[in-house]
């Protein structure tokens, strides 16, 4: 977990909201928000198995018997996990439009960001105006998910959270994070790393890629 101002610690899909946020152009680019919603539901998903509160068994995901985690977003995540074994799109996939809202409430409560309503109802894309209000905190945050790659780590080296800050925002072509050319220029380390995130929760990158591929696809998945 990384510390933000006093002693709250941010989860994985606050990580992952702001790792979207482009820091040189103060804003969150319209071209790393499809696909934001699965990615932050991906995140949850990871963090509560990473931390043995639901089980990765073969490509499928259950939840064992246990004590709810203490996050209310992933609290509602994880109560959506059937005890009986069953694949992880369905779990990435539906929600993914009410993903972003609770993560986003979370943020502004913790003062990392401020939100303003704004109007305007022809655009598909943001309701909101989100200002960052540290941006030297997300680079901090992009650098850790870059260092993997750029740094060409041995893949099980690479503490399980900061993995999946680098591999899942490849699958939403997020560049915010590695831009397009770096993702080109590394494809073989991010396959390396891609496919150790496989060994720690087997199946849910490529749910992740098959939701993000169907709403873009449709034109959907903007976030707000």
């Amino acid at each position: 977990m990384i510390e933000l101002k006093g002693d709250m610690l941010l989860s994985l899909p606050q990580r992952m909201y702001l790792l979207s946020y482009t820091v040189h152009k103060e804003k969150f680019e319209a071209v790393n928000l499809q696909g934001r919603g699965q990615l932050l539901r991906a995140a949850a998903l990871t963090e509560l198995t990473l931390s043995g509160l639901l089980n990765a068994q073969g490509k499928k995901v259950a939840r064992p018997p246990g004590v709810a985690p203490a996050d209310p977003f992933l609290v509602g995540v994880w109560r959506d996990i059937p005890e009986k074994p069953k694949g992880w799109l369905k779990y990435v996939h539906e929600k993914y439009t009410t993903a972003e809202g609770p993560v986003r409430d979370q943020l502004a409560e913790s003062g990392a960001i401020t939100v303003r309503s704004r109007r305007g109802f022809l655009s598909p894309l943001a309701s909101h105006q989100v200002t960052v209000n540290d941006p030297q905190r997300v680079l901090t945050l992009q650098k850790t998910a870059r260092h993997a790659v750029l740094a060409g780590s041995d893949p099980a080296s690479v503490p399980a959270d900061e993995l999946a800050m680098t591999v899942l925002p490849v699958e939403c072509e997020m560049f915010s994070v590695l831009t397009s050319q770096e993702v080109r220029e590394h494809k073989h380390t991010l396959k390396q790393l891609a496919e150790r995130f496989d060994e720690l929760v087997p199946g849910l990158r490529r749910a992740l890629r098959d939701s993000y591929l169907v709403v873009r696809g449709v034109g959907g998945g903007w976030g707000t």
